[in-house]
Parts: structure tokens; sequence; C-alpha cells
């Protein structure tokens, strides 16, 4: 991608020699104006008449209010010709008098330049009147929602009255937001204002100009250069002020064009405590990496009107049931390359719409140096990973989305920020204890990164505003905050078990400048989008983290439910399938908290990566390379793994939570694992950490193989689209009846009801049953609804699906009706009433 704007000088195009110019002999004098490339509205004018030489203005200028120009276009055309005018030019050149003629070139091309003149008056008019238009239009966009002030924070005790003996604790953080908030009321207009910070910081453009402000209360000096100045560092020189806050303006050119043209390289010098450095400023929009460069370059990202993408669909609504595909743009290519947006949006939306998720959630959206990170290590936390495209190309991919009625999460990383001091907000101003906490505090030693101190004001309002740009700017529907664990305590969940004594969760190692800021943030986000949805990363379990705010809790939406996938990989590590306790898969699957919220997953993004498997991997491993065609000979490995991989995920969604995610190509049983493109090193250890020559072989998503249906992988894929679609009709993953009726042991079955369907598994890994009696709670005539051993999904097709089964009267396995079914081993069966049509979602 080339970010040069090279502008030249204006220039009116004409004959020097009129003598044989056709031009001269039709009476009219024609010529092109080609105003400054890389100016804010480019045009290409024609005039075609000196009678009229600026009426055909009105159709170049456009998104304005022309009339006040055609009025002077009229004006001037008046003034400066007439019929005469025309008739003597015409007599002169017939008379062939060489005098004559001479003087009328002269006078034609002192016209001709007047007129031009003129016409760049009117164009520099027009550009201001757009730009003030234009500001007045970003001024003009608020909120249709207000965020409400804070309640009393008493509800949680209600919920559960355990709180209590920890009412010290909580009273003390619900006191402390509560001051937050107050102090933010006074100092800043409201949370609403506080978190527009972007409109304040960083690069923000008027009609008159361009003004740049960046907090940096460390620095000795500050000074922009790039492009614009050729990297003078004395040439626009900041002011500070007392609250550590640098400021310059930049005044537009002579012509009306931005000081800093898009697309040009910008950074700051400073003179700091640790000395003089270029930085890429805090607030910046976006950043490219230079081919043959290590540091990222900032860029001044502010195209032409024309040329910025305009959304054309609303958000869709807040979906009920959350069917989330996680997925990373740079990865998801069949080919061995970093994919961009545009590619995402026109190959990948459509076959996550196929597949019935109704949420995509992103990874790496935001800018990162190091793309082995899998985007955990921001770098620039207000601008799109360059990798994958531009700003305007991500709002046409969730746009996109939207039209498919998709909602797209943003997996934020608020937890902590890369360790780069070049290209990032480490040492920004040359103190450590600028953006971050001072000393061992503000480093977190396994991930090599740096720790927020969420106690400081210009951090809070960073963070705060950072989530309001991504939300107002690029119309995400919420956020996966990433690291959740590690913000809420000293301790960062390292070297830590959670045993749910409520001890663990309120006391000293408890940061609570963090959690007042998840509190703040939750409230902002509900506050001003109603339908956004708040997903924390929190492996913890800490009680009233999906509580509202106002009620004393975190806020979030919802909890991931991380401890099931570490059950999963669990038992297929360590256990036989013998050895399962149907009991204890149960309990991990439904231990959550009362009236809080997750969403459950079987495997995510860190199942894949390289040095863990994936479930399928677990499952098969090298037989899948050999044993996945259809028609070829199969294993008992490769039919135990594609049974079982159906099984999982299916009772993980329907017990796991009231949301479910999937990491992208998983659906499918994806083979091998996650590798990103790295080279040899040797770390400051003197270990040698050998790479894999840069390749990007193993990082892609081969899609390919879940659409051939001569392989096994697409059995379960389908598989893994009919399970969303049958949760989909039911929303059988957020009704209000839920019963589990047996955890066989024995038998390895495991039988539940959510809403009117009936669920059977049995996990035995040799024994079908016939006529096993199925206790549930409305009688009827039932019906199969989803088979995981249907051939078309891999299995053995030993289900009858025209069979009807009736239910009788008396109780079984404390249900008052029961109906007898074939339960093949290894095989999940979902009933229906025969009459039931779903829930309609």
């Amino acid at each position: 991608m080339a970010w040069s704007f090279a502008a030249p000088p204006y220039k009116i195009v004409s004959n020097s020699s009129l003598a044989s110019c056709p031009i001269v002999n039709s009476g009219h004098a024609h010529f092109l104006a080609t105003e400054k490339i890389g100016a804010r509205f480019n045009r290409f004018v024609r005039i075609s008449s000196l009678e009229a030489p600026l009426a055909k203005t009105r159709k170049t200028q456009r998104n304005t209010n022309l009339s006040v120009f055609a009025a002077k276009a009229e004006a001037a055309s008046s003034k400066d010709s007439s019929a005469a005018s025309t008739a003597t030019v015409r007599d002169t050149v017939a008379a062939g008098d060489p005098d004559d003629i001479a003087a009328v070139v002269e006078d034609v091309e002192e016209e001709t330049k007047r007129i031009a003149e003129q016409i760049e008056v009117l164009r520099l008019e027009n550009a201001k009147l757009q730009e003030r238009m234009m500001m007045t239009t970003k001024a003009q966009i608020v909120p249709p929602n207000v965020i409400p002030p804070p309640g009393d924070g008493q509800k949680i005790y209600e919920q559960d009255p355990h709180l209590l003996s920890y009412k010290d604790h909580l009273e003390y953080r619900y006191a402390q937001y509560k001051s937050v908030r107050e102090h933010i009321d006074k100092l800043e207009g409201g949370l609403e204002a506080f978190s527009r910070g972007y409109e304040k910081f960083g690069f923000n453009r008027s009609a008159e100009g361009i003004t740049y402000r960046e907090w940096a209360p460390g620095a000795k000096s500050v000074s922009l250069m790039g492009d614009f100045n050729n990297w003078n560092p004395i040439a626009n020189v900041l002011v500070k002020n007392n609250d550590g806050i640098w400021e310059t303006f930049l005044p537009n050119n002579a012509d009306g064009t931005p000081a800093i043209s898009n697309g040009s390289r910008v950074k700051i010098h400073m003179d700091t405590p640790s000395g003089k450095k270029d930085a890429i400023p805090a607030w910046i929009k976006f950043a490219v990496q230079a081919p043959g460069e290590i540091p990222y370059n900032g860029i001044y990202y502010d195209p032409p009107l024309e040329e910025l993408y305009q959304f054309k669909h609303p958000n869709p609504k807040r979906p009920k049931s959350l069917r989330i595909y996680e997925a990373h743009v740079g990865m998801s290519s069949t080919e061995p390359k970093v994919n961009s947006y545009t590619e995402f949006r026109d190959d990948v939306l459509p076959r996550i719409k196929k597949l019935g998720y109704n949420a995509v959630q992103l990874m790496a959206i935001q800018e990162h140096a190091y793309y082995g990170s899998f985007g955990y290590h921001v770098t620039n936390f207000y601008a799109v990973s360059s990798r994958c495209g531009t700003p305007d190309e991500l709002k046409s991919l969730i746009d996109r989305a939207h039209e498919l009625g998709i909602c797209v999460l943003m997996d934020i990383v608020h937890s902590h920020a890369s360790n780069n001091v070049l290209d990032g907000l480490n040492m920004f101003d040359g103190t450590d204890s600028h953006y971050f906490h001072p000393g061992t505090r503000g480093y977190h030693w396994m991930w090599d990164s740096r720790l927020f101190n969420y106690g400081n004001w210009e951090v809070l309002r960073f963070l705060l505003s950072n989530l309001r740009w991504w939300m107002q700017e690029y119309k995400f529907d919420g956020f996966r905050f990433d690291g959740v664990t590690s913000m809420m305590y000293t301790h960062h969940g390292l070297q830590m078990t959670f045993t749910g004594n409520y001890g663990e969760y309120f006391g000293l190692t408890t940061d609570v400048d963090a959690v007042v800021y998840l509190m703040l943030a939750n409230d902002m986000l509900h506050g001003l989008y109603p339908d956004v949805i708040t997903i924390g990363e929190d492996v913890s379990g800490m009680p009233t983290f999906c509580c509202p705010v106002h009620e004393g809790g975190v806020g979030f939406d919802y909890r991931l439910q991380m401890a099931i996938a570490d059950k999963w990989i669990e038992l297929l590590k360590k256990h036989k399938d013998e050895e399962w306790q149907m009991g204890d898969v149960v309990y991990t699957l439904t231990n959550r908290r009362w009236l809080e919220k997750c969403v459950a997953y079987a495997e995510s993004h860190d199942q894949a990566l390289v040095g863990d498997k994936t479930l399928a991997f677990w499952l098969m491993d090298k037989d899948m390379y050999h044993y996945m065609a259809v028609d070829g000979p199969s294993t008992p490995v490769i039919d135990r793994g594609i049974a079982l991989h159906k099984m999982i995920r299916l009772i993980t969604m329907a017990l796991g939570g009231e949301g479910y995610l999937n990491f992208m190509g998983n659906e499918f049983g994806h083979p091998e694992w996650i590798d990103f493109p790295r080279w040899d090193q040797t770390l400051p250890s003197g270990k040698f950490v050998k790479g894999n020559g840069g390749s990007y072989d193993k990082c892609r998503r081969r899609f390919d193989l879940g659409d051939a249906e001569f392989l096994r992988y697409h059995g379960l894929q389908l598989f893994d689209s009919t399970m969303n679609s049958l949760e989909e009709k039911f929303g059988f993953m957020i009704t209000d009846h839920q019963y589990i009726s047996r955890k066989d042991d024995r038998d390895k079955v495991i039988i539940f009801e959510k809403g009117d369907l009936v669920f059977v598994f049995n996990f035995h890994w040799q024994k079908s049953f016939t006529d096993y009696r199925v206790g549930c709670i409305k009688p009827g005539e039932y019906r199969v609804v989803l088979d995981s051993d249907e051939r078309q999904f891999g299995g053995f097709g030993r289900i009858d699906h025209s069979s009807t089964f009736f239910s009788q009267e008396g109780w079984y396995d404390d249900r008052p009706h029961s109906f007898q079914v074939y339960s093949p081993s290894r095989t999940a069966v979902v009933y229906g009433l025969a009459n039931s049509r779903g829930v309609g979602l």
C-alpha cells in the first residue's frame, strides 16, 4: 500500500499559439483546469464558453449549498461577457489583421487567466464551506441515549446474601466508583463527554486547520514532525499546560488544504528524562510498517469526504441467543498469507452466516507490531491493524456483517500493552509511570508486557474513549474484554487457584481501581448503546461480575466460561473413555453463578495454538492425515474422534451457558495447529529458539477441507450448522426450563431437558441401549430433531427418523412422564414434541 500524495502546482492547460487553433476559429475558448492532486476535493473542471465561464462549475461542486456560488457565477458571467464582445472577436478574426489578431489572442489569454483565478477563489470558498459543514455535522452526532446516574448498589445482596459478609469491601468498591463518576461529572461534563477524548487529543481538524494534543507530563520538550515539514524537529514545537498536555495548531495552507496531507507519515520528537526519542502519537488512528523497517510509522489518516466509507446498514439488535464465531482476519485465508478486510468481508462473512452464527468476534484489530502475538500485544490502541487494510476497509467489513444480520464484537485488549518503546506506549514520555504502574507492579512477567494504572485520570480517559471510538467510528456491536482476571487482581491470577471462597475475590489482592474502570466502561457502554454486548474473559469466577453496575456489579453481560475447555482437554489428555465421570462433566458444564450469564466453548483460539492441540487433534491425531476420505477406509480412532467431536460441542452448547463460541475452522475439526511466521532467535537468557523460516503455512484456515464433500470434515461442518439451526429455532441455550434427569456413570449416559427438547447423550465406548427409558416433563408424541449419528454427519445411521415416541404416564427419574428410545453408543440425539415449532427467535 503506497502512501504517497504528491501535490503538483495548479495548472491551466492551454495553447500558446491560437492562430490555427480550432478554439478561436469556433469563437469559443476552452481550457482544462486540473486541481491539486491529493487536495480535499479533487475535481476535474471543463469550461466550455467565454459567455458563461462559470455556469458549469455547479456540477462539480457537490455536497454543499451551491446556490451562493451559482449567484456569483451568474454575476461574473453577466459582467464579463456579452453578445457584442463575441461579435467583435468574430469580426476581427475574419478581417485577418495580424496586429488585431495578436491583440485578440492577448485579450483571450488575459481573460482565461482571470477566469481561472475566479474559479480558484470559488473552489477555495467551496472547500471552506465543506469543512464547516463537515465539522458541524460531526458536532451534531450525539448518541440517542444518556448514561443514567449511579444507583445504590444494593441489589447484589438480595441475589446473594453470602455477599453480606464482604459488604465492607463491596461498599468501598462502589463508593470509589461513585466518587470517580462524581468527579467526571464535575470536571469533565459527564461520562459521555469524558469518553470522547479522541475529539480533544491526537489530531483533530477544523475548517481553519489541525490541532494536535498529546499527554506527556514527563517530557521536557515536544515537537511534531513528519513528511509535512521534512522531518524538521524544531519546525512545529508544542506548548505544555499545567496538566502535562502539549498542544500545537497547524493552520491550513494558503490554498486552503490541510497542513498535513492524508497518508503522510508523522511522529513526535521528545526530549525526555531517559533521552531524546521519536514516537508514534498515542492517539494515532493508523500506523504502518514500511518495507525493510522494524518500527512502525504513524499515518495522518484523513481521506477526502468522497473517499470515506459511508455505512449503509444499521447495527442489528442484540440477539437473545448469542452464537459467536471467533475469527482472526489475517489468518482467515486458505492461502499461506495475511488475509485482508475486504477478502474476509467477501469470503468469510457469508460462510459465517451460512453456518448459523449470529455474531463474529474479531481478534487482532488494534495495531500490534508483532504478528505472532495474536493481537494481544497492542502498540497503537486507536489504529486498525494495517496488515489487513485501511480503516475504511474495516468499516466496509462491519457494514457487510450488519447487512447479513451478524453482530460484530471486538476482542479488545485493555488489560496490558506491548512493552515496545519505539512504536508503543511504553516509556512514552521517558518515564515508566506514564500510562502504567511503575516498577514491578507495572510489568506482567508472564506476558512480557506493561500494566495500566487504572487509577490515573488520563489513563481512564484514554481507555474509555478507546471503547467509545470503536463503537462510534466503526459501529462495533460490543467487546470481548481480554485478560480481565489479570486486571482485577494484583497477583493477576498467576500461580493462583480459585476455589470459590469469597475471600479470594474481595480482599487486599483485589485491584479496586481496575474493577472501577470496568464498572465505568460497562456503565458508559450500556448507557449510550443499549444493545451493546460486553463479555469478560474471567477465569476467577468473581461474584457480581455479570450484575448491572447500578445493582453493585461489575456490569458485564457475559463471562467466558473458560473452565469447560480445560475440562475437555483434561479428559482427552489424561483419562480413558471408561474413566469419564458423567457427574463431573455435568458439574463443570453447569457450574456458574445464578443470574450471571456465560458464554461456553469447547475450544477457542487458545487450544489451537502451537504447543497445544485442538479437540480434533487430541481425538484423531495423525490418523487425520490419512483416513478422512469418505470413500476410503476409516479407523477406530477416526470413528471415535468424529463421534465425540460432535457430542462434545453439542453438550457444551446445550448445558454450558447462555451463549456459545467457536473458533474459526474448529467447526469442521481443522487439522494441525496455528503457528505464526517466526525466525530463529536467541533470547536474552542465551537460549536459542528455532523458528519456522517465516512460514505462513500453519497460519491460515483450510476452509476448503470443510467444504469438500468427499472428506469427513464436511460432515462435522454440516453438523455444526445444523446444531446452530436447532438452537436458532428452539432457543434452548436461553430457555428458563432446564432439568438434568440422569447422570449415569455405569451406562455413561446423560439426559436433560431444555425447554421443549429432551437431550440424550450416550458416551459409552461400545454399549448401545434398546428401549432405554427417558424421563420427560411434558406428555405427547416425540420425534428426532437432531441425530449426531446421521450418515451426512459422518455417523453410521443407526437411528430411524421416521419413528415416533409416545410418552407414558408414571414417574421416572423424577419426571412425571417417560418414553423409550434406542440409544447407540457415542451418539447424541435430541427429541422434540411433534407439535412444537420452537420459539421463533
